[in-house]
């Protein structure tokens, strides 16, 4: 099973990116957790542009999500709602028609902020919900994290973290198979 991994951070030292690195680390054989590290190459979404030749990044973005079985998100909050950046790359999701696109794809998030960062959430909710995918609420997990918890190789270091995450990416394997 192939699960891609989307951080909603574009920061170097993000939480969120860590706890999706950690991931990588801790998948059990037979299950790959990819990060998708395309998030500042997508240009600004419009639905004018949304036309055969799209531009490469959203070429990549679409076939990624394709290609995999499932996809985790983490993602920070900034004024009480998504990122910009992070809410575009959902925007470029809603327009792919094709097989296996977003649409009826199990999904689901880890909220790490040490702070509930609701609004975000609720948001990515009411956005996956308008793009046809399918939450999986087992794996929808609020796992915080702080700095200390993060070694200088960007991977979580804190055993129940660690624990933690690996958990909420075996319960999203479960709901994806069971789909």
């Amino acid at each position: 099973m192939d699960v891609l991994m989307i951080s909603g951070s574009l920061r170097s030292a993000s939480t969120n990116t860590a706890a999706l690195l950690t991931l990588g680390s801790l998948a059990r054989e037979g299950l790959v957790a990819t990060l998708y590290d395309g998030l500042a190459d997508l240009p600004h979404f419009n639905p004018d542009d949304d036309v055969i030749p799209l531009h490469p990044a959203v070429v990549h973005l679409r076939a990624r999500i394709r290609s995999a079985d499932a996809l985790l998100f983490s993602t920070p909050e900034y004024a009480g709602a998504l990122p910009g950046s992070f809410k575009n790359l959902l925007d470029w999701t809603i327009g792919d028609d094709e097989p296996g696109s977003i649409y009826e794809k199990p999904v689901a998030w880890i909220e790490v902020s040490p702070r509930p960062a609701q609004g975000a959430h609720d948001s990515l909710r009411r956005v996956l919900g308008f793009a046809g995918a399918r939450i999986v609420e087992a794996a929808c997990r609020r796992i915080p994290l702080t700095r200390a918890m993060i070694g200088p190789d960007g991977v979580v270091t804190d055993p129940d973290a660690r624990r933690q995450l690996a958990d909420a990416l075996e319960a999203l394997a479960s709901g994806a198979v069971s789909a």
